[in-house]
């Protein structure tokens, strides 16, 4: 058994992190559709996590990670690298501790995105649009700084925060044949598959991902982490590659990863806004768009699906 195994987080540490993070996150509300109930052919539960805090999930992790460090590591700060809605996360969280943030973000980041982690107080130090570039400047912002690093998802302290997105799903509205999260790095996926695990097991936890940043899904076939060489979605927040520590429960709890072009995704998205007047951004309706590709495998069943965020910048719109 490797460190990796032997740390993943219990229904008690999953328990300990909710109990952590409740007074600081909104318990986002269930919203159904009549209309895409009848489209899809199931009977969908949307967990609205576009109307959490920073307008994404990310930041029941990234709250859960900074309130778990101890004062010696609060003073030295925190920092991390993302696209946009883990920074915004971990910004507002570190704010809220009055400790500084530094967030290095690719300089194509949404506006949207980078202007909301400013506005929380964090640093923004800007990259080249590859992960080496993300990770590098990173490095160079740890040693010259001194901060604590917070992954956006290599660390358990955030995938046990994800993980609280479908304990609140299930907790009220009882159990689901599946539940259906998008997957990027796996902390989301990763957190909703231990939920379903220890409190709905006969739940099957089923992800969408990008055609176009598939490395989740040529990892399951080869049984290892294979990146994706050069990823390219219109879904920003899916860009990164899983890691062993999401790989390794993503392997042994998840049924099935579904790949979905960014057209699809689009449609998706479309539907979403036209039809239940939320807004959502391109990563949170892969899981829509996977399941409407997908009809007949769903049809009759009832299903949760995390709506990830909906921060989108408003001048970049994919329709019109």
């Amino acid at each position: 058994m490797t460190i990796l195994t032997k740390n993943i987080p219990t229904a008690d540490i999953i328990v300990e992190a909710h109990e952590r993070i409740k007074p600081f996150v909104h318990q986002t509300p269930v919203m159904t559709s009549q209309s895409i109930n009848a489209i899809s052919g199931a009977r969908l539960y949307f967990k609205c996590e576009n109307f959490q805090k920073v307008g994404a999930f990310k930041f029941r992790g990234a709250t859960n990670a900074v309130f778990s460090l101890n004062e010696d590591e609060r003073q030295k700060g925190v920092a991390t690298h993302s696209s946009g809605n883990h920074g915004q996360g971990l910004a507002l969280a570190a704010k809220m501790q009055k400790i500084p943030a530094y967030i290095v973000m690719p300089e194509n980041a949404p506006r949207v995105k980078r202007l909301a982690v400013e506005g929380s107080g964090a640093e923004v130090i800007p990259c080249k649009n590859t992960l080496a570039s993300r990770e590098e400047t990173l490095q160079k912002v740890v040693e010259q700084t001194g901060a604590i690093t917070i992954h956006p998802f290599d660390d358990y302290r955030i995938i046990a925060g994800q993980a609280t997105a479908a304990k609140e799903l299930i907790e009220e509205q009882g159990q689901f044949d599946v539940i259906m999260t998008p997957v990027g790095g796996g902390g989301l996926l990763s957190g909703t598959a231990l939920t379903c695990h220890y409190w709905s097991p006969l739940t099957k936890v089923i992800a969408g991902e990008p055609s176009g940043a598939d490395d989740a899904i040529r990892s399951m076939k080869a049984g290892t982490i294979i990146p994706c060489p050069q990823p390219s979605t219109i879904a920003d927040g899916l860009l990164t590659t899983i890691c062993e520590r999401t790989f390794g429960i993503i392997k042994d709890h998840v049924s099935d990863i579904i790949s979905v072009t960014d057209d699809e995704i689009v449609a998706a998205m479309r539907l979403i806004w036209e039809r239940m007047k939320i807004i959502v951004e391109p990563s949170a309706a892969v899981p829509v768009a996977a399941l409407l590709k997908n009809k007949e495998e769903f049809k009759g069943k009832k299903i949760g699906i995390i709506l990830t965020g909906g921060n989108v910048d408003l001048d970049k719109l994919p329709f019109r």
